[in-house]
Order: C-alpha cells, then structure tokens, then sequence
C-alpha cells in the first residue's frame, strides 16, 4: 500500500444473500434497472430489482462465469461450454458459439461488453493450472475471436475513460494488465503491467472503472476491494466483511453505489460463521460514481 492510500471501514450494506458459493459477474442493467449477478458453479443467474427488492433466480445446466443484458432482451451467457442466450421469460437456453467445449476440465469465467456491443470473457482450468485459459471476444453476428493465449484465471475487464486503454486481470499473475484499444476493429496490443499485487494481500479478481478514470479491483482472500488512479498508484482501500469478495461494478439511478460479489467456496465451516455476509451480494456507496455497463449487440 502507498503512503497516501486511505483505507476505510468496512461500512457495507446488504443487497441479498443467496448463499452463493462462488457468486460473480456482477453487473448493472442501466436501461432496466437491474442487477445481475451469477454463483458459477451451480449454474444460477440472479436478477435483482431494488424498487421491490425482489430476487429471479435462473438456472442453468452448467457452470455460468458471466450474464450480460442483450440489447434486444434476454441476457447473454459465458457458460462453461461457451456462450448462449438466456430467455429471461421462458428460461429458454440457445447457444450461439461453443468454446472450448471439448475439453471438460475448462470453463468460462467473468467477462463484459466493449462500447461497440462486443461481449470479452474468457477460460480457466478449473484445477486452476496456469496457461490453460484464453480470453475470447463474441461479437453480434455470433462470430468468435480468441484475444489471448495463455491464461490462467481470465478475469476482470474494463476500459480507460478514452476508450483506448482495456484492462485485464489474468488472476495466476497477480497483476492487472493494460493493452491498447482500438474500438473500431476491437482489437488490442502492447500488453504490459499496470499494477502488481502482492500475495499477501489477495489475488487479483474482478475490476471496475470509474467515472474519474479509477479502477475498483477486488481482492479475492484479502478482504477488501482496492481503487488504482489511472497512473497505477493505490487511491484507497476499503476494507469488507468477507474475505473473498470477486468482483464490483457501479449501479442504482445515479451509478454511486458499489455492488459486490463474494463467495464461501473456499471457507471451512467455522469460517462461514464468522463471516455471515459471505456469499452475499453487498453493497458501499464510496462517493465515487460508475458508467452505464454496454449491453450485447445481438
């Protein structure tokens, strides 16, 4: 931690509590007004609504590592065999492009959309074993990319305030990476560090920017939820009630309220008592505020 990072209480509110073992994904649906988060391995899909404070739970047969909204409905899945629409009425599930789908030890993990509409996730060994990954790019007519080789946890992903900066979180590495962005063609280089963690403090998991260009990542196993300036320099560190939160992202009418995933994968027992906030989505209102999330363009 740098000298001049403030660290904060861990003044966090309750959003819902699912229980989830692995939850993640979290994202805002500015257009109508909903929260979607997943809990991976059980395959589940949570849409909350906070003007009636009710939580739709969807599941699905496979491991679910992001849900992103459609422009024209419905949500678009990173599952473990690739990527699929989720009718969020009839529950229907159509895939669109498979991935990796051959290989039974590997799946989809966290994953967002570019400003065009195109949806990155990316792959894991789910033994955790390093370079087995890739990160992938969906675009609207269904069409696939792989992005990056060599991945071990694809992680967090988000862009610069100018659009021409992505960063990504490669979780085996403990960094968070830059690349260059060019939104036209959606294609990136240069990958270099921008920020190196510790391992003492946590592995690098999910990440959101923020509206002064600042980039919230959490800290899975560290208990807290970190914000970078753009030059890379720790700002701030606020401190939660669960050590393993996995990812954050702006939301609400006015985009000033952080949400964050957690999970109890990994906790024995004893832990989970401690910890009755774990595998709950939470929430702070840090003073910051966030962008509206891009939804898929097909």
């Amino acid at each position: 931690m740098t000298s001049n990072a403030m660290s904060e209480p861990s003044d966090v509110d309750l959003v819902f509590d699912a229980h989830d073992e692995l939850g993640e994904g979290v994202t805002w649906d500015h257009a109508r007004r909903q929260l979607i988060s997943v809990d991976i391995m059980r395959g589940r899909i949570h849409i909350f609504d906070p003007d009636s404070g009710s939580v739709r739970t969807l599941t699905v047969d496979q491991p679910v590592g992001a849900a992103v909204p459609c422009r024209s409905g419905g949500l678009m899945l990173a599952l473990r065999d690739g990527f699929a629409r989720l009718d969020t009425d009839s529950g229907a599930l159509a895939f669109v492009a498979y991935v990796e789908f051959d290989q039974p030890g590997q799946r989809m993990n966290d994953g967002t959309c570019d400003a065009a509409g195109r949806f990155w996730a990316g792959t894991m060994c789910m033994q955790e074993r390093p370079g087995r990954g890739a990160l992938y790019r969906l675009d609207a007519d269904g069409s696939v990319h792989t992005m990056v080789t060599g991945v071990g946890i694809s992680n967090g992903i988000d862009w610069s305030l100018d659009g021409s900066t992505m960063y990504y979180v490669d979780s085996l590495t403990q960094r968070i990476d830059r690349f260059d962005f060019d939104l036209a063609s959606g294609t990136i280089a240069n990958r270099r560090p921008f920020v190196t963690i510790d391992p003492a403090d946590g592995c690098p998991d999910g990440l959101t920017v923020d509206t002064e260009g600042g980039i919230w990542l959490a800290l899975w196993g560290g208990w807290a939820v970190r914000r970078y300036a753009p030059d890379g320099s720790l700002d701030r560190v606020l401190r939660v009630p669960v050590s393993h939160p996995t990812t954050c992202a702006f939301g609400g009418t006015a985009l000033d309220t952080l949400y964050m995933t957690s999970a109890t994968i990994r906790l024995t027992d004893a832990e989970r008592l401690a910890q009755p906030l774990a595998g709950a989505v939470i929430c702070h209102r840090p003073g910051s505020r966030g962008r509206p999330a891009h939804a898929f363009a097909g």
